[in-house]
């Protein structure tokens, strides 16, 4: 059976007794130091009683002693409770979008999608994906069912890409990345050339979506500003 090690200070009063100053072992309790008083006294000397002055200060310091760790487990509860609870509060943003007060080279507020929260080294942390603009999306009118028309993808230039992500060599011509430029209620479509291509199927439908960082930044869940 293991046993704890207690490294016990005394010191010699007035009265020639010897009498305890300090314990260091953390486990001992105030009812261990009572024991240790007990023992004491029965060990005395009759003729040279212990200093109670004493006795009690170091009791006091003992039941101090207890008080303070009794204090400190309380605490370190309490900070348990409250990261389970601020995990539980920022696991409700996952899939919403937020701000942290950050303003984009756009001079606009930064926006993120959550897709997950974390606890690194006790502060609640969302992992968020930034969006970085709104994308009206576009599709190609075959001439049969409108309603079935395919979406089509086009990168932050306007290139249009087929569906392995290759560039077909057609081109948006757009305001801004994510806003196709429109021409007498028409979407401008540019050939390898940049000439513009009068006769084509695409157009707008009728859609939009965000375009994400292909990074994900962490926010302190206690710095966002905003969500929506």
């Amino acid at each position: 059976m293991a046993t704890n090690t207690v490294d016990v200070n005394s010191r010699v009063g007035a009265d020639g007794n010897s009498y305890t100053t300090s314990i260091s072992n953390d486990q001992l309790t105030n009812d261990d130091f009572l024991k240790l008083m007990i023992q004491e006294l029965k060990l005395q000397d009759p003729t040279k009683p212990m200093d109670s002055k004493q006795m009690l200060q170091t009791q006091m310091q003992m039941s101090s002693i207890e008080t303070n760790q009794q204090t400190i487990a309380a605490m370190k509860a309490l900070q348990v409770s409250f990261q389970q609870t601020s995990m539980s509060n920022a696991a409700n943003v996952i899939g919403r979008n937020v701000e942290d007060g950050n303003v984009g080279e756009n001079g606009v507020n930064k926006a993120y999608t959550v897709r997950s929260v974390e606890n690194v080294d006790g502060q609640v942390q969302v992992r968020a994906q930034q969006i970085l603009y709104i994308e009206s999306k576009v599709k190609l009118n075959d001439g049969d069912d409108e309603t079935n028309d395919p979406i089509i993808n086009y990168d932050v230039a306007g290139n249009i890409l087929d569906d392995k992500g290759e560039k077909t060599g057609e081109k948006i011509a757009l305001d801004n990345p994510g806003q196709p430029l429109i021409k007498d209620g028409k979407l401008v479509v540019l050939d390898k050339d940049n000439e513009e291509i009068t006769d084509h199927k695409y157009e707008l439908a009728g859609l939009s979506g965000p375009v994400y960082s292909d990074k994900l930044t962490n926010i302190p869940f206690e710095q966002l500003t905003k969500i929506f």
